[in-house]
């Protein structure tokens, strides 16, 4: 057995725990044989490779960055040439290494690979190239940290590289392929995205899931990204769970080997997405506004320390807004929220009232020990008064900075952080 498969199962059968996520999901670009002729390099993201009797099949190509390093350690495995790569969704981190693997067919003198994928993948890039800086912004902001310890996502000329081809074969619904004597099998599901393909592979009862299962809470609330699709996402999950499947192969972490231990994983998932959705329509349907729901709406505490439902990257009150989104839009039950008033005009009259800039920012500093949420809008208030003021950036940093430290997920991490660090530039 893989020492891969070895660790997955031990964590998830509660024989060994982990104390940072950072032990499912590496990032090393080393090759691991996960069966005959199956292989994963450990990437952002993974790649999943098959050996078939008419050349590789590539499920995925990591970034830029890692793309080149992803080929280098499949070329140690095996030197046949790739016939495909399948794209499991348009996610810069799954489709920017691409250009290294056309380039390795470059220079081998082979066939260019055929590039496979659902057909809004070619949407999704449209898109891309319409807020590339958009993009760029909130890419920096989210994965910042990843690029500062070396493991660059973008790279930094365009959020979408040149070089990443849009599918060549694409798909609606189902698509049945055979490569050489191999049979793969791609369905379409929304979750994370709107153009994520699964993809199922008889002879080895083996399912390849891109990001619907990624070693921590489902990311479908990300609050700087677009819609995400938690009741398809959990659906698809309880059809992977009907395969059979005996290797689940994630775009993140650890592959799962084991038909009731594949099973079980997906129907947590799915019935933790279920609950927020169920939950959340509840309180809508009751006329619930959506800062009700977001404080009302709460998992159970034990389901989110199973080592693969921990909010380490999204978090279910994201995910509440998400399902808001979809079912009910951008408005919030709050009619002054309907058109409001400039947020610098509500700041200035706030801090008219109180005294002044700093007495807003004071009060905001001895909240932040108890109640970090509430001394965060009033610091708001503070810097949009006096927007030049040191000492108020000097406890907007304060705050900010030890809102970040309490928080597990890395989104909400990425957003308090990048605040502090946008005062702390205005005090230096």
């Amino acid at each position: 057995m893989s020492e891969l498969l070895k660790l997955s199962s031990a964590i998830i059968d509660g024989q060994k725990t982990v104390s940072h996520h950072g032990q499912m999901n590496r990032i090393n670009f080393q090759l691991s044989e996960i069966d005959n002729d199956l292989a994963i390099v450990e990437a952002f993201s993974h790649c999943i490779v098959l050996n078939t009797d008419d050349g590789l099949v590539a499920f995925d190509t990591s970034g830029p960055a890692g793309g080149p390093k992803v080929v280098k350690a499949i070329r140690e495995w095996e030197k046949k040439p790739f016939n495909a790569l399948i794209y499991t969704h348009g996610h810069i981190d799954h489709v920017g290494g691409c250009g290294a693997f056309i380039e390795d067919a470059k220079q081998a003198n082979s066939q260019k690979p055929r590039v496979i994928g659902h057909e809004n993948i070619s949407k999704r890039f449209g898109r891309y190239r319409e807020t590339n800086n958009f993009n760029m912004i909130i890419n920096e902001r989210q994965f910042g940290q990843f690029s500062r310890r070396g493991y660059d996502i973008l790279d930094k000329k365009s959020f979408l590289p040149a070089t990443s081809p849009e599918p060549n074969e694409t798909y609606q619904e189902r698509m049945n392929l055979k490569i050489g004597d191999t049979e793969i099998n791609l369905t379409h599901a929304r979750g994370e995205t709107d153009d994520h393909t699964w993809a199922w592979i008889p002879d080895k009862k083996l399912i390849c899931a891109g990001d619907f299962f990624i070693w921590c809470f489902p990311n479908a609330g990300n609050p700087q990204k677009v819609q995400r699709f938690p009741s398809e996402w959990a659906r698809a999950m309880r059809a992977m769970a009907e395969q059979g499947a005996e290797l689940f192969m994630p775009a993140h972490g650890l592959p799962i080997e084991g038909k009731d231990r594949i099973k079980r994983v997906l129907l947590e998932v799915a019935q933790a997405l279920e609950f927020l959705v169920s939950e959340t329509l509840s309180r809508m349907n009751e006329g619930a506004t959506l800062d009700e729901t977001i404080h009302e709406v709460k998992l159970n505490q034990a389901t989110l320390e199973i080592p693969y439902l921990r909010p380490v990257y999204d978090e279910p009150e994201f995910v509440v807004r998400n399902i808001w989104r979809m079912y009910g839009g951008w408005y919030d039950g709050n009619p002054a929220n309907l058109k409001p008033a400039p947020a610098a005009d509500l700041a200035n009259e706030l801090a008219s009232l109180s005294g002044g800039a700093k007495n807003l920012a004071s009060r905001a500093l001895e909240l932040a020990q108890h109640q970090i949420r509430l001394a965060c809008h009033l610091i708001e208030f503070a810097v949009m008064a006096e927007p030049e003021n040191k000492i108020v950036h000097e406890i907007r940093a304060e705050i900010y900075q030890t809102r970040r430290d309490q928080e597990s997920s890395l989104m909400s991490k990425g957003i308090f952080g990048s605040a502090a660090n946008e005062s702390k530039e205005k005090v230096t």
